[in-house]
């Protein structure tokens, strides 16, 4: 296996004059790193960095070699809460480097905590250091699901106190750096829909295409007959049914589905008032701001698909609404087709068909209910098909177990890793009170074996089949 190298990508400068506004990061008092993902470095040829390199880069933001001379806070719109908001962008964040991956695809790595921007309106641009805690947790454990997420990169506490009115205060502040393929949102395209921008949508379409490739819809792969516009929708279409389908099998919810945060690339990104399900409940929300529970669990498919739609209206700048209203009625059957693919992999089945696969989820999501199992513990209990009875039994009938499905030693273990809230807070204690931070490290190598596991996940990209 060829280790991958350092290799700068700065692409984004050609579009850099109209989509962000260059910052400097702020000038934190100290700098301690708390963690650093070398497997994820790893990929793009980080990993080598000493920690002396590692905090002048991803703490003091000293640009890597040959990158972009400055961060960029990106500009966009959004709607949040279905309400549409002109008055967003980067405001406690920043793209900080582009590079290439061994397979030569493009990664970016974007802050969180970094310091204020022209986008930051009445906020300190800080992030406080259990935020960022919280965030390494989920994104190893989603990464662990097969869920297409950013890759918490690193942790570097900073040495200030901040002042929250959702947590105790004064509480420690840290900046967060993430890895993923890119930082272009729905909100990107609906602010130059505002603008009545054609030029620079044509070029962030392009753009897109070019760093972010995938399949296209069946109809549509002739690229003569179908326009720039009209291919992004198709592949973003795909992408966000196979990312709903993952948070449904992994039993997450994410709390605020904003089409500001909604990555064009695919990924799940931009952490904040996170959950796991205790048990299987369409209506649990994850945020307390929530009040009418527009984002709860079993309202994420839905949501996707909307803001999938918003993006759609903004490209009718420079496309016809027809091809567009094609792409988009392709969610939902893309998306009963992800989630009998990831149903049937986290199970550790092999699929029998859209049809029975169907079954199976009803039988599976009832069991649950009459129960009370949650998801995590669910999924254990029966990987590889095995202890059903009763109607569970029967919807399992004809299922064969993948190959390995119950070979790793994780399977004969007295219990699954999970990410309920109490544990959260468990880990969290004895960080905030004594700077111990052994159950914070020793979960974080307890759910990377959940993930060997797993075994290989599932790549996104067209999922029109299920086998």
């Amino acid at each position: 296996m060829t280790i991958p190298t350092y290799r700068a990508a700065p692409r984004i400068r050609t579009l850099a004059d109209w989509l962000g506004d260059p910052v400097r990061a702020a000038d934190f008092p100290e700098t301690i790193v708390r963690f650093r993902n070398d497997r994820a470095a790893a990929t793009v040829g980080l990993a080598g960095l000493d920690d002396a390199a590692w905090l002048r880069h991803f703490g003091r933001f000293e640009p890597l070699p040959d990158n972009l001379p400055q961060p960029l806070a990106l500009r966009y719109h959004g709607h949040q809460f279905q309400v549409y908001n002109p008055d967003l962008g980067d405001g406690r964040g920043f793209l900080f480097a582009q590079m290439l991956d061994g397979d030569d695809r493009l990664l970016d790595l974007g802050t969180k905590g970094s310091g204020q921007t022209p986008w930051s309106r009445r906020g300190d641009g800080r992030l406080t250091l259990k935020g960022a805690v919280r965030e390494v947790l989920a994104t190893e454990l989603l990464e662990a699901l097969g869920v297409n997420t950013s890759r918490s990169f690193s942790v570097i506490e900073t040495g200030e106190a901040l002042y929250r009115g959702d947590e105790p205060s004064p509480t420690r502040s840290a900046v967060l750096v993430r890895l993923s393929h890119g930082h272009i949102r729905i909100g990107t395209f609906q602010r130059l829909m505002a603008l009545e921008a054609p030029d620079e949508m044509a070029q962030l379409v392009a753009y897109c295409l070019a760093n972010f490739p995938g399949s296209a819809a069946p109809d549509a792969k002739d690229e003569d007959r179908t326009s720039p516009a009209t291919r992004l929708l198709n592949l973003v279409v795909e992408r966000l049914a196979d990312l709903a389908a993952s948070w449904m099998v992994a039993g997450f919810v994410h709390g605020v589905l904003n089409t500001d945060n909604m990555n064009v690339s695919g990924e799940s990104f931009d952490y904040g008032p996170w959950r796991w399900l205790p048990r299987w409940d369409a209506s649990f929300t994850a945020a307390y701001f929530d009040e009418h529970g527009l984002y709860a669990f079993g309202r994420q498919p839905q949501t996707l698909h909307w803001n999938c739609g918003q993006l759609a209206v903004a490209l009718r700048l420079i496309e016809d609404a027809p091809p567009l209203i094609e792409a988009l009625n392709r969610f939902p059957a893309l998306y009963q087709q992800a989630m009998a693919r990831r149903w049937c992999w986290r199970l550790g089945v092999k699929s029998r068909g859209s049809e029975a696969d169907t079954a199976l989820i009803a039988a599976c999501e009832a069991a649950m209910v009459e129960t009370g199992a949650g998801p995590d513990a669910f999924f254990f209990a029966h990987r590889g098909g095995r202890a059903t009875n009763g109607a569970l039994a029967d919807a399992l009938s004809g299922y064969q177990p993948v190959d390995g499905a119950l070979a790793h030693p994780y399977w004969s273990g007295p219990a699954p890793q999970a990410m309920l809230i109490d544990e959260v807070e468990a880990i969290w204690a004895p960080i905030a009170e004594a700077d111990d931070w052994s159950a914070f490290h020793a979960k974080i190598a307890a759910v990377r074996r959940l993930g060997e596991a797993m075994g290989p996940p599932l790549r996104p990209g067209n999922l029109t089949t299920t086998d």
